[in-house]
């Protein structure tokens, strides 16, 4: 197997790039999960402190799916906040997502990873340097915006492995 960071035929270099770390991370997701069951999908630790591996890939598809209509600077349809979101309930913590599949879950998330792929492939390198809002009135350029989808996957992917752990542990 050859790994690289090159981006689709027809997307700008360095697009390419940022692009191809979000699909490569968003493709290893989908191996983590690819074999598990709807108990351990659920599952939010000992003594259920944590989030479910559910709430967490929920959770990647709303932060990525902000991230689609900041770079393409338009707001969210209310029909895809109400379908992905919120990003916090009202106790500040990710909302509760149970008995929803790990299929169902990724068909939804898939729906937004062609979202992005489709607003890439517009993209130019220039376009890079643009400037969104990002949390509580900060900037972020489109550039830290795709790194941050493919960190951020990566970052929870983590959090899934220790759960599939801890769930094996248990089990």
């Amino acid at each position: 197997m050859f790994l690289d960071l090159k981006g689709e035929p027809n997307m700008k270099p360095i697009i390419g790039m940022l692009y191809s770390m979000v699909a490569s991370n968003y493709e290893r997701l989908k191996t983590i999960v690819a074999d598990i069951t709807q108990e351990e999908l659920d599952y939010k630790g000992p003594n259920q402190k944590y989030n479910s591996i559910a709430q967490l890939i929920r959770h990647l598809a709303y932060v990525d799916l902000n991230w689609v209509f900041r770079i393409k600077g338009d707001s969210m349809p209310k029909s895809l906040e109400e379908k992905y979101g919120p990003m916090l309930d009202e106790k500040n913590e990710l909302p509760f997502v149970a008995g929803i599949t790990s299929e169902t879950l990724l068909t939804e998330y898939d729906k937004v990873f062609r979202m992005l792929t489709a607003v890439c492939f517009q993209l130019t390198d220039n376009h890079l340097n643009n400037k969104v809002e990002y949390e509580d009135g900060k900037e972020a350029t489109v550039r830290w915006g795709i790194w941050h989808m493919a960190d951020h996957n990566r970052y929870h992917q983590a959090h899934i492995n220790q759960l599939r752990k801890l769930y094996k542990e248990e089990t």
